[in-house]
């Protein structure tokens, strides 16, 4: 930190911005109400941008390109659309930092190669859609096929905007679906350059739209749009979410809610590895993670020990502008977001918990907030109950497994957990015990394109990864025919 208390910016990195309009029917078009919006960069909280506010009216267009594109266009292929994304690495990267608060360098080395990577392996699939021939019990030949959805409404959020695009962009693309994207608002610009790159590789137009705008006008409107065949989002108000889909067109949705994930540490694991994945956990992208191991529960014979090793490597973690290469994390999201985390500490305060370290902002502008620890935290205090999507962890002891498995299940949640221990029976016992859509044992945010990921509980239902993926956006089609006096049946 510098003297003044500010942060020491870089800025060698900051791309020009040069999209931001609407991106509807293969073209950048104005919103119909010519309205826009600014996007702030969270490492000074000054304006990146205006860029356009789409609305009802705009979802509308960009419903009726997709839907002309299903019925009537040709079908998307997607190799071209990698390099470009390829070559384009570094100014993807760079939209994320400035909008997101992303470290500039796990941009290019994990976000956008995954986006890739999510791409190629969805290409590869897009061939191989196929349905089964059935043995009927009666004189008939029956078989399937597997159909897209069609027209598919995406609202993704602002922890992973590049990432969170292409998760659902490249399985909808490969089962021969068209789209109509809405980006965080505070998080547009890598959807809308992610666009032009599409248009770019020869994407047909009106398959992927992307609507810049606000949750109440134009994500509603996607939500319960008569002409949208399945939608898919996350956070947000979900009660609202649902009852749009069944007052509207009952279309297919699919939701991931987000999570309060534990991490159980067990007496026989190594401390200092335990320490270092505990302290990712929460830490990793700010926080601002659905998986974040945000409640870690550590073994009594251990925990001192723990405790000491995890407080220092917190102390040391270092925070920074995004663009720093030496930086481990940077700013939240934005105002809001920051504010909310500090509530959230106030909070933890208030109810007794200990705080061990951190609990404060970083300098003097932007959004940085220090990796803060809490202990003797109570099951039912509001910061173990609460997803804060935040670098906030609360650190628990716990004498049996029975009882960490039942305060581990004992959260509205059910996306993800983790498990340290070098006993296998007792990490396959703990595994099935929990109630949650991933288990990493011995790791944690170990996702990969082959392994699906969702939730349990309030954290949503529908796949991501792996051909479950491809799969909730196509309809399985029965077709049976007469067979007369056949030797076969």
């Amino acid at each position: 930190m510098a003297e003044n208390g500010s942060l020491k910016t870089y800025d060698d990195h900051v791309p020009e911005i040069k999209f931001t309009k609407l991106f509807i029917d293969g073209k950048f078009v104005d919103p119909v109400k010519g309205r826009t919006f600014e996007t702030i960069d969270p490492r000074n909280g000054e304006v990146t941008a205006r860029v356009a506010e789409g609305d009802e009216e705009d979802v509308d267009l960009a419903v009726k390109a997709a839907r002309q594109a299903f019925d009537h266009g040709p079908w998307p292929r997607m190799p071209g659309y990698v390099h470009l994304i390829d070559e384009n690495m570094d100014e993807l990267a760079a939209l994320d930092t400035i909008d997101a608060g992303k470290l500039f360098s796990v941009g290019k080395a994990r976000d956008i190669p995954t986006a890739t990577k999510l791409l190629r392996y969805y290409a590869g699939a897009a061939d191989k859609i196929q349905g089964e021939v059935l043995k009927m019990s009666c004189e008939l030949h029956g078989y399937t096929l597997r159909e897209p959805v069609g027209v598919v409404g995406h609202i993704i959020p602002w922890n992973f905007p590049t990432g969170m695009f292409f998760m659902k962009v490249a399985p909808a693309l490969a089962a021969g679906c068209t789209m109509v994207m809405k980006p965080a608002e505070q998080t547009p610009l890598s959807a809308l350059f992610s666009a032009h790159l599409a248009k770019k590789a020869g994407v047909p137009d009106g398959v992927i739209n992307v609507v810049t705008g606000f949750g109440p006008t134009a994500g509603a409107t996607i939500s319960s749009h008569m002409d949208i065949d399945m939608f898919y989002g996350v956070y947000g108000s979900r009660t609202m979410v649902m009852q749009a889909a069944a007052t509207s067109n009952l279309k297919q949705v699919s939701l991931e809610l987000g999570g309060k994930s534990p991490l159980i540490v067990f007496d026989d694991a190594d401390i200092d590895t335990a320490t270092d994945l505990a302290l990712a956990c929460i830490v990793y992208n700010k926080g601002e993670v659905c998986v974040a191991g945000s409640r870690v529960y550590v073994q009594e014979a251990i925990y001192e020990v723990f405790e000491k090793k995890l407080v220092a490597k917190a102390k040391a973690w270092s925070v920074g502008d995004p663009f720093d290469p030496n930086a481990r994390q940077g700013p939240q999201v934005d105002k809001k977001q920051f504010e909310k985390i500090l509530s959230y500490i106030e909070h933890g305060k208030r109810e007794g918990a200990t705080l061990l370290t951190g609990g404060a902002p970083l300098g003097a502008k932007g959004y940085y907030i220090q990796p803060t620890i809490f202990t003797n935290v109570k099951e039912d205090n509001v910061i173990v109950k609460d997803e804060i999507f935040g670098p906030v962890m609360s650190l628990m002891k716990f004498k049996t497994v029975e009882e960490v498995i039942k305060r581990a299940n004992d959260t509205r949640y059910g996306l993800a957990a983790g498990i340290l221990t070098k006993n296998i029976d007792l990490a396959n016992t703990v595994s099935r015990s929990i109630r949650a859509g991933i288990i990493w044992i011995n790791c944690y945010f170990a996702f990969d394109n082959d392994c699906p990921y969702g939730g349990y509980k309030m954290s949503g239902f529908g796949r991501d990864f792996g051909l479950d993926a491809l799969h909730k956006y196509l309809h399985v089609k029965s077709v049976a025919t007469p067979i007369y006096n056949s030797p076969w049946l």
